[in-house]
């Protein structure tokens, strides 16, 4: 039986009168591509601000690999294994694509090195400076961006500037990875190669990911499972094919 990787219970959030998400129960297994769908103003990336540590959830809990995160602050959240990308890019522009890898990298364990070994610049830190950029280079290989790499990233097109977001997120060894419209502004043939590449993070990784997207062939090619929200409640849970035929669904998305 495959372990449960995140678990919500009752997850919510208001806003003064307004509830933005409410009763949100999620259970994503190990090396799931478990999708969250929705019309605008559906909740979506609230819920991804509530378990990356954005926002403070005002009801339930949400765990990862059974240990309690709720109301943990950002960067304990990111340490203990989620991380994330933005509807709109956030990348570091006047640096290289390696160099916004190696940011990921740089609070990972294996890659510590003390003060001294740094100021005074002893085998260690070229060591592990070495191994830094090794790894930094073998995640770009898995999003197709090795031979960018020396690169400005505000160089890089649009749907190269994604990826090296994905890529960014993934440098820092997440359990869960969150990815808020992957997708979004890329033509067929850039969805295809994404969807690709997401398939290979999570069988190279053992990374489970979870994602929001709007392009509903991307969704029913790409996830395992997913959840349907509107207004902050959820219409329906299940496989694609399940959940986008739910009526309560079709009712959301094209109105009746």
């Amino acid at each position: 039986m495959s372990k449960v990787v995140l678990k919500t219970e009752n997850l919510g959030i208001s806003f003064g009168g307004l509830k933005a998400v409410q009763n949100l129960d999620l259970e994503i297994k190990e090396k799931q591509l478990y999708g969250l769908v929705g019309p605008n103003g559906a909740g979506k990336t609230t819920v991804f601000n509530m378990i990356t540590g954005v926002y403070k959830p005002t009801t339930g809990k949400f765990f990862l690999d059974g240990e309690d995160l709720t109301g943990k602050s950002q960067e304990v959240i990111n340490h203990k294994g989620i991380a994330r990308t933005f509807q709109n890019i956030r990348l570091f522009n006047n640096m290289t694509v390696i160099r916004n890898v190696l940011v990921g990298l740089h609070n990972q364990p294996e890659f510590k090195c003390s003060m001294v070994e740094s100021i005074f610049r002893l085998p260690r830190h070229f060591k592990t400076e070495k191994a830094m950029r090794e790894r930094a280079k073998e995640i770009l290989r898995i999003v197709g961006l090795e031979e960018e790499r020396n690169n400005l990233s505000c160089n890089l097109p649009y749907g190269k500037q994604r990826k090296l977001e994905i890529a960014r997120a993934l440098a820092t060894n997440p359990k869960l990875l969150c990815l808020d419209e992957p997708a979004a502004g890329m033509n067929p043939n850039e969805t295809a190669d994404l969807m690709s590449i997401v398939r290979r993070i999570r069988d190279e990784y053992n990374v489970t990911i979870l994602l929001i997207e709007h392009d509903m062939k991307f969704v029913s090619g790409l996830c395992d499972e997913i959840t349907v929200l509107n207004f902050g409640t959820v219409l329906a849970q299940g496989s694609p094919e399940v959940a986008l035929n739910d009526p309560e669904v079709i009712k959301a998305y094209i109105g009746g």
